[in-house]
This record gives C-alpha cells, structure tokens and sequence, in this order.
C-alpha cells in the first residue's frame, strides 16, 4: 500500500511542477473564475467546445499543489469528452474525493486524489477546478467559490 501512496504523491508533485495546459486559449468559448478563500487558491478555465465536444481546455492560476495537481489532471482527462459527460465525472470524481467508496474505472490518474478524502479542508482545493469547469458550461460570469 506504502508503493501504491507513494506513487499516488509522485503524480501529484509531477502534475504540480509541470501542470499540463497550463496556458490561456487564444479564444475560448467558455471560460469562468474560481475561489477557494480558506486556501487562497484561484484559478481560471477555458474551454474551446466545438460540436458539443473539449476540443481544448486549459487552466491558469496560483494555488496549492493538490490544486494545480487537480486542475492539470482534470484537463488531461476532460480534453475530446463530450460534454454530456462532464456532470457524470464529476460527480464521480466528488465521491472518490468526499467517501470511501471504489474508484470508478473511468477516472484515470484522477483516482490520484483519493487520497484527499482524509482531508476535508483539501476536497476543496480537489474540486476548485470541476466547480470552473461547471460554472464555465453555464457561462456564468461572477467567480465561483469553494464556500
């Protein structure tokens, strides 16, 4: 288990060094704010959605590492889905952050951060990202909050 925790952190030092599309787009189609105050993480999304599909998504921002981690795997994994699907890996990547249940097969290297789910002050710092993702999709305009 001990091998299996220390891979887990070595994903996430790797996605916090070197966090992928890690950029502005040029010209989004959707794009929102998020706040997490308790941590002080903020960071902002973009998207580029062409026939209901993340054609591109990028993020940038100055956070945590469990934040910046969180924001540059969910890119990874959210990057030619449709989005119809977005809602439904939320809420899965929500519940292996938040409860002890399995980790569903089409999470990825997002299982990474199972881990934070024994630590509740960072499921927010986890979830900032999909919480811009949302807000984006809805294209509302005010900054979204953790609180």
């Amino acid at each position: 288990m001990n091998d299996l925790r220390d891979l887990y952190q070595e994903v996430i030092l790797d996605h916090n060094k070197r966090p992928r599309n890690f950029r502005i787009l040029p010209q989004p189609t959707h794009q929102a704010n998020g706040l997490n105050p308790l941590c002080g993480d903020r960071i902002s999304v973009y998207l580029d959605i062409e026939d209901d599909v993340i054609r591109d998504i990028s993020f940038q921002g100055a956070g945590c590492a469990i934040s910046s981690a969180s924001a540059s795997l969910m890119t990874e994994a959210l990057k030619g889905k449709p989005v119809a699907e977005i809602e439904h890996l939320f809420d899965a990547f929500h519940d292996v952050v938040t409860t002890e249940c399995e980790c569903p097969k089409g999470l990825g290297k997002l299982s990474v951060l199972a881990g934070v789910r024994d630590y509740p002050s960072r499921v927010k710092c986890a979830t900032l990202a999909w919480h811009a993702v949302r807000a984006a999709l809805e294209e509302r305009k005010e900054a979204v909050a953790t609180e």
